[in-house]
This record gives C-alpha cells, structure tokens and sequence, in this order.
C-alpha cells in the first residue's frame, strides 16, 4: 500500500469515527409544557435508576427507555448512569423482586418516545439530538 493510500484509508477511518459519534450525540428531554429546564447528570442518572421520582423543582419525573439492544440505550447507560446493559437489568432484576420499583417504561423508537414526551408532560425521554424540535426542551446533551 502506498504513502498516499495509507494516508487516505486513515482519513477515510477517521472521518467515519467522528461520523458515528456524531449519529450517537444524545439528549435527555422532556416536553416543552413542563417548567424544567435543566438537569445533573446525576440527578437524571437517579431518575432513571429508580431513586428520584421527581425533578429538581418538584415536578413528577417519569423515564421512559428505547428497546433493549438499541445503541442509544446502551450509550446513555454508558455515558449518563456509568451502567453497562447487563448491569442495568441486574439493578432492575433486584429493585423488582424486592418491591421497590419497576423500570422505565420502554418503547419502540426514539420516535414513539418524543411522541410519549410532548403528550405526557413529566416523561423523560433520551432521543437522537437530531429529533429535538420546539415541541420539547433539552434537560442534557451528551
């Protein structure tokens, strides 16, 4: 392989990395209609464990998941709450069987979620940034 075609191939490699992180760029939302404008990763990181069931000013907070498997579930899990896939369902396996919770209501797409977001205000809802629109309000971008 040639300099140049070496050169080339590395350009063509990394362009797709930041192409790919780019299509993983998430955000936390919630609806438009709801007074929250801003959350910690921790506090978010708490909601969607089953510690807090409200926002920082008081507001009921409900979590909703994408599917099991989906590559945005897995990269909020990762970034935001620090848990691996099979880390989250043991957290769940043990909050369940001890009563002390159910896990976030889980839907089919990010689509249905900004959907289930803007119709149910207090849904909080992890989507590709490319979905946020005026219908809702960004709580955290990662």
């Amino acid at each position: 392989m040639s300099r140049l075609q070496r050169i080339v191939a590395s350009l063509g490699l990394g362009l797709s990395l930041c192409s790919g992180a780019a299509a993983a760029e998430l955000a936390a939302v919630v609806s438009a209609r709801v007074p929250v404008t801003s959350i910690t990763q921790t506090q978010l990181a708490d909601i969607y464990l089953g510690r807090a069931s409200r926002f920082p000013d008081g507001t009921p907070a409900v979590p909703c998941d994408l599917p099991e498997g989906s590559p945005l579930r897995e990269a909020f899990y990762s970034k935001v709450v620090g848990k691996s896939a099979s880390q989250m369902r043991a957290h769940w396996s043990k909050i369940i069987f001890t009563g002390r919770g159910q896990p976030p209501r889980e839907v089919r797409s990010a689509e249905e979620a900004k959907r289930l977001v803007i119709e149910q205000p207090g849904v909080v809802c992890y989507i590709d940034h490319s979905l946020v629109d005026r219908n809702v309000t960004v709580l955290l971008v990662q």
